[in-house]
């Protein structure tokens, strides 16, 4: 079942307040002019430009901060970004236009929670702050009234969403099957066969032997491709000893840290809130008698992870810091006392000491970080130099030589990892290069940069027998193993089926293993994965053997039963399937009818004003 979304909008406009932030200074107000208002019109409802454009630089510089590298318009417009976003609010337009004909709405007191838990709105005292916010919106061309606006609808659409799929559950006979399928209990003995319990000694492999192993699995004994590379590079670690760090920054750094540096006393403490005043005296007057804490957990129907707050100080603990911080013994409780989510019962669980770093210990912490930066923004301000002179026709010999970039080269073959190949960056591009491609600068995930040149291509070539005669002669010998086990065990299957577990084990002086209750969500220790999933689809009494690692594997069904409703390896497994099979089921539904409201609807798109939107963000 597809939970509430309120709370997911909710994290969606805490995530549109840290972009707010991300995109201050770079604005977009004014930046089509005042000439084009709206890219199209869904049922009267209109997508205004500003929208749309906000909408598509929020989604390039979100790419821009997971990839550490700028994401251009060109790119997006290649992976269709644009598409999907004018997607979204065609949906939005046609949901909205939907909430607003059937009258739902939010009132002023939901807004102003979101807003509220919005950091970016949040002045230097850690509260919503009217200035902060106007300043933010004001940055990214928005004002108030428009981003309530949004709000209001994105509260209104969460409303509608929960209300079309508030009846979607999981078709119980895809629920029963599915748990069927992975919780069903098998009970299985394994018997082990390895050389040693081989009836005659496999001889050591022929020339021959050994020729036709290397021929069938010469795909094992080919040498990769392998690229030889002429690369010149700069990372942060290479300029640390040039940088200089100056002891007012690294007191600047210390004291805009000193949270971390210097904590106050704290507890371990768990709050349990009541519905009111009342609830929460009987609750204490219930402690006091000799009820647990974790009893009036259990009554409110919480768990008490759901009550933990982790470690605090006197001062997160508003009114009830005094109270809280003077209980000396863990375990102790104290309340009720006032907290912003009503009145609480608070236990203390350890004493944390205050802790301070003095600026003498923090500075070979501090300085590493500063000194990186440093770095950092030197590589950054000679980017643009170091392509000019590639650009130029520079190569990487003459700009290793007139710039601060080092020289190297490598023989990089796929799967290799050493030195500058340590890199993701170097290792995609390595894999790319063509001889005929010009170096260019491209940057490290570090703030480092490097460029390349493929010098030449060695390709794969299987390796003569000679050069990997012990291998090929070891492979041989352990396929003739495998094989002369594998003979044996089939003929011992027979028997292990006819006498049972116990009669075969005496008889051959084998020792069983045997497993009670494995289900396919089990792994077992020292049992392969593909041996289970046959012991799985066999019959009980039906004996299953697997080769592999020089030894036989034989395995034999013993029982079989039902899934334990009260396991509770079971009872995840069904809230899984109800979560996901029923969030699948909830989301499609959602879709289809926002996909006939928009057929409804009818969707109108200026593309002249799409393409104009388009022209301001190349």
């Amino acid at each position: 079942m597809s939970k509430p979304k309120s709370k997911q909008n909710i994290f969606v406009w805490i995530l549109m307040g840290l972009l707010v932030l991300g995109l201050a200074g770079f604005g977009i107000d004014g930046f089509l002019g005042g000439q084009v208002r709206s890219i199209g019109n869904v049922g009267g409802r209109d997508i205004s430009a500003t929208a749309y454009a906000r909408a598509l630089q929020n989604e390039m510089r979100a790419i821009e901060q997971q990839m550490g590298q700028p994401f251009p318009f060109a790119r997006a417009r290649e992976v269709g970004l644009d598409a999907q976003v004018r997607a979204r609010l065609v949906s939005n337009a046609a949901l909205e236009a939907e909430a607003e004909r059937i009258g739902i709405s939010v009132g002023d007191d939901t807004v102003s929670d979101t807003l509220q838990q919005i950091p970016a709105f949040r002045g230097p005292g850690g509260a919503f702050d009217r200035e902060t916010y106007r300043f933010a919106l004001q940055n990214i061309g928005m004002t108030p009234s428009e981003f309530e606006d949004e709000v209001r609808h994105d509260a209104a659409r969460g409303i509608l969403q929960l209300a079309t799929i508030g009846g979607v559950t999981t078709p119980a006979n895809l629920s029963d099957a599915l748990i069927d399928h992975f919780a069903t209990r098998h009970a299985f003995a394994l018997f082990t066969l390895t050389e040693a319990d081989l009836e005659t000694p496999v001889p050591e492999p022929d020339e021959a032997a050994v020729r036709a192993y290397h021929e069938a699995n010469i795909e094992r004994f080919t040498a990769p491709e392998v690229r030889a590379i002429t690369y010149v590079s700069l990372t942060p670690n290479m300029l640390f000893d040039e940088i200089e760090v100056s002891e007012d920054a690294l007191r600047r750094l210390y004291e805009s840290r000193i949270d971390e540096f210097v904590q106050p006393e704290r507890r371990l403490v768990e709050r349990l809130v009541f519905p009111d005043d009342g609830a929460a005296r009987a609750a204490m007057a219930n402690l006091e008698t000799g009820a647990s804490f974790e009893d009036l957990v259990a009554a409110r129907g919480l768990d008490l992870e759901d009550t933990d707050m982790g470690d605090v100080s006197r001062a997160q603990l508003g009114a009830a810091g005094d109270a809280v911080f003077a209980l000396d013994e863990p375990g102790a409780v104290t309340g009720p006392h006032p907290s912003p989510v009503g009145p609480a019962l608070f236990r203390m669980n350890a004493v944390l000491s205050a802790q301070e770093v003095s600026f003498e210990e923090a500075r070979e912490e501090l300085h590493p970080e500063l000194a990186a930066d440093a770095a950092r923004r030197a590589i950054s301000d000679d980017f643009d130099l170091w392509e000019d002179l590639l650009a130029g026709g520079a190569t990487l010999e003459e700009l290793a030589a007139e710039t601060a970039l080092e020289l190297g080269g490598i023989d990089w073959a796929r799967g290799a990892s050493d030195g500058i190949a340590a890199y993701a960056e170097f290792r995609a591009a390595a894999a790319q290069a063509t001889e005929s491609d010009f170096p260019e600068i491209m940057a490290l995930e570090n703030g480092g940069v490097f460029a390349l040149r493929l010098d030449g291509i060695t390709p794969p070539a299987p390796r003569p027998l000679e050069e990997v005669r012990e291998d090929a002669t070891a492979g041989a010998r352990a396929q003739a193993v495998e094989a002369a086990l594998m003979a044996q065990a089939q003929g011992l299957s027979a028997q292990l089926s006819a006498d049972g577990i116990d009669s075969f084990a005496e008889a051959q002086g084998l020792a069983a293993e045997t497993y009670q209750d494995i289900t396919r969500t089990d792994r077992v220790p020292g049992v392969p994965s593909a041996l289970l999933e046959q012991l799985f689809a066999a019959e009980p009494g039906t004996p299953v053997l697997l080769a592999r690692g020089g030894q036989v594997h034989m395995a034999l069904i013993t029982d079989r039963q039902p899934a334990d409703p009260g396991d509770a390896q079971t009872s995840r497994l069904v809230g899984a399937i109800d979560q996901q099979i029923g969030n699948a089921m909830a989301d499609d539904v959602f879709a289809y009818f926002a996909r006939a409201l928009e057929r409804e609807a009818g969707i109108s798109l200026n593309q002249a004003a799409i393409d104009a939107v388009h022209a301001s963000l190349r």
